[in-house]
């Protein structure tokens, strides 16, 4: 991501919806904001901003779509994936990014949901992945945060993912995916609901293992036939089909349902 230096106003008059293909502004890319302001009643003063550091990644919301990050439109993974992507489920308001899971207005081949999915445009590899985000809780869905390359990169499938399953929101799961090699899931007990609030999910990718963290703590590792390839970094919400077992039957009662986003970092190893 090129970074930009921007000074952003402290207070933005109103938090409009605005949907991923909108004329949003393009936000500066920092992860503090500058400003100083005076008042009868009170001074305040935050710090300088920031500039991105070459081969970093960061996304905030405050001012829409982001800057080296793009949305998912109009096709479907196929397989279990019940949804087409569209760049309209995605939105941005009062700070943060919306992933949406609704009934499609005009359905493509068969598959009767949309869905949001959200990516970097870069590729990125060893280093600390990071997301605060709010889960969906209702059967059959899925809100995640994971690296993902494979063929249609030309490249061989590499992932690692942070999945919560709407069935059960006080778990989260963890997998990877070696040369399309997978089946390395880890279920962990969160002892919360992910979907009530905020909560920060990461990982660290080194080259003989993979270390997850919920809000700071280490929480699982791997350490056999670890991923290789750069990967973007990407984030969807989606119900599913044929799954049951895993996800159990999708309830499509409640829709619209919306996958929350605060922010997501990249930091490298040196």
């Amino acid at each position: 991501m090129k970074a930009l230096k921007k000074f952003i106003p402290l207070i933005i008059a109103s938090a409009l919806l605005s949907a991923c293909a909108g004329n949003n502004p393009e936000p500066a890319a920092t992860t503090e904001l500058t400003t100083t302001t005076t008042t009868a009643e009170t001074t305040v003063v935050t710090e300088p901003a920031v500039e991105i550091p070459e081969g970093h990644a960061y996304a905030e919301f405050t001012n829409g779509m982001p800057e080296g990050w793009e949305c998912a439109d109009g096709w479907c993974n196929g397989s279990m994936f019940n949804v087409t992507w569209r760049k309209k489920n995605i939105t941005f308001n009062d700070g943060k990014m919306q992933l949406i899971i609704d009934n499609d207005t005009v359905p493509k081949d068969g598959v009767p949901y949309s869905g949001g999915e959200f990516r970097s445009r870069e590729f990125y590899g060893y280093g600390r992945y990071e997301v605060s985000m709010k889960a969906i809780k209702n059967d059959g869905v899925v809100s995640s945060f994971f690296t993902y390359t494979g063929p249609s990169d030309n490249n061989p499938w590499d992932e690692i993912d942070v999945e919560i399953l709407g069935k059960d929101t006080t778990k989260v799961q963890f997998n990877y995916f070696t040369d399309s090699r997978g089946n390395h899931e880890y279920m962990h007990d969160l002892g919360f609901d992910a979907a009530e609030d905020f909560h920060t999910y990461a990982f660290e990718w080194y080259e003989d293992k993979i270390i997850w963290y919920v809000d700071g703590v280490e929480v699982h590792r791997a350490t056999e036939n670890i991923p290789v390839t750069e990967s973007k970094i990407m984030m969807n919400a989606w119900c599913g089909k044929g799954v049951d077992g895993w996800l159990n039957a999708f309830d499509d009662t409640k829709m619209p349902l919306t996958a929350e986003y605060e922010w997501i970092k990249f930091t490298p190893f040196n």
